[in-house]
């Protein structure tokens, strides 16, 4: 398998040298100044290239080309129409593919991207991870967003434990608090307030799954035919966590989910990014059956673990322990590789990086410039206990 890292780009404290000192030999990136539904310029991507390549790594997959909120929701609100909207999708498929990359991430999470009530979780040895909290999401929904009609999203024992946690805060707690939940994306700062969440949301009260699942078919249909004639490859990740959110609807949450998804469109190029850590949130999520159901359509890999807890809160676990049977997944994942190899497929080899990894060591002085699940030691940790998983099971068939 490839061994990857993402890459944020230039502004990114990880930079490529060190992340070809890990041993990755490419990178997961993608150009964040572009605003979501701008297009991308040939040149802008042909420079992001050229950095990656003269840093002696390959750019094996866009993480990600945003899709655009106004074709999640079907409704403009924006300065571009939906037409416009696709044909910029397009012609930046036609871009990509112009500089020779041909495998595209997106994900169709509502409003907000991945949530997390902890950035920076202590663990017993002193390291720090990510981490979800029913209660404490309870807590931000219903305190401070004070978001209308969300008790009913939750249980009178969360209500009841997020308003004492929420009374134990002094302000300084609480607005440290607000500020973990409303920077929602690693590579970029979108400086959000409540507000501005709550007008996102706004934008969304009307959708629920089976329209917004309307809205990802009408977005496959206008998008892939020209990722077909392209030979591009479009990989969805999962929702993170995969339920629902502020009452927002999650439509690629386990294999029922998955299985509509493909039968959208039969296409080899509508496929999926399968993202161990974003499934195992929910104990009803068999793994390594996911990646043998759906082997032929994984196009990206991203392996992570996390450690569910009787509660409803997860941690993000070291890659090789937590709730997620790594071992039975690359198993899988190497299976698929070997089939592809035989039928002479030139991009055999499926592409990993190691997410979410701890912050440890040194990294534990550097608070400013290290990005929550993005330190480069513990992520490469996760790589070093992968690619060692790897080479075992290739070792013993």
């Amino acid at each position: 398998m490839l061994e990857s890292f993402r890459w944020f780009g230039p502004n990114d404290p990880v930079p490529l040298a060190w992340i070809r000192q890990t041993g990755a030999t490419s990178v997961f990136s993608a150009i964040h100044r572009i605003p979501y539904g701008e297009l991308w310029p040939r040149e802008a991507i042909r420079e992001h290239r050229t950095l990656i390549e003269t840093a002696g790594l390959r750019w094996i997959a866009v993480e990600s080309v945003p899709v655009h909120e106004d074709i999640k929701t079907g409704r403009q609100t924006g300065q571009h129409d939906l037409p416009r909207l696709f044909e910029n999708y397009r012609e930046t498929l036609r871009n990509l593919a112009a500089e020779g990359i041909r495998v595209v991430i997106y994900n169709f999470m509502p409003a907000l991207d991945w949530v997390r009530t902890d950035m920076r979780h202590r663990l017993p040895d002193g390291s720090e991870c990510l981490r979800f909290d029913p209660y404490r999401l309870a807590a931000f929904d219903i305190h401070a967003l004070r978001h209308a009609g969300a008790e009913a999203d939750y249980t009178p024992e969360q209500i009841a434990h997020a308003a004492a946690w929420w009374a134990s805060l002094d302000d300084d707690a609480r607005a440290a608090f607000i500020q973990d939940i409303t920077d929602v994306f690693p590579g970029c700062k979108w400086g959000l307030t409540l507000d501005d969440i709550r007008a996102m949301l706004a934008r969304h009260a009307h959708l629920d799954a089976a329209a917004l699942r309307a809205n990802l078919a009408r977005f496959l249909a206008e998008i892939l035919p020209t990722a077909e004639a392209l030979g591009v490859r479009l990989a969805i990740h999962p929702d993170d966590p995969p339920f629902p959110v502020f009452g927002l609807p999650r439509i690629v949450t386990n294999a029922a989910d998955i299985d509509a998804l493909l039968r959208m469109a039969d296409s080899p190029s509508n496929g999926l990014c399968f993202c161990t850590g974003s499934l195992s949130a929910r104990p009803d999520n068999d793994l390594p059956g996911i990646v043998r159901r759906f082997a032929s359509r994984i196009h990206a890999v991203h392996l992570r673990s996390t450690q569910r807890n009787p509660d409803g809160s997860f941690y993000e676990a070291t890659h090789l322990e937590g709730s997620v049977n790594m071992p039975a997944v690359v198993r899988a994942l190497l299976d698929e590789q070997a089939r592809r190899k035989t039928t002479g497929d030139p991009d055999w080899q499926l592409a990993f990086r190691p997410d979410h990894g701890r912050v440890m060591l040194d990294d534990l002085g550097k608070p400013a410039g290290i990005t929550p699940g993005y330190s480069c030691i513990g992520r490469m940790r996760g790589l070093a206990e992968l690619r060692g998983l790897i080479r075992g099971l290739e070792y013993t068939g």
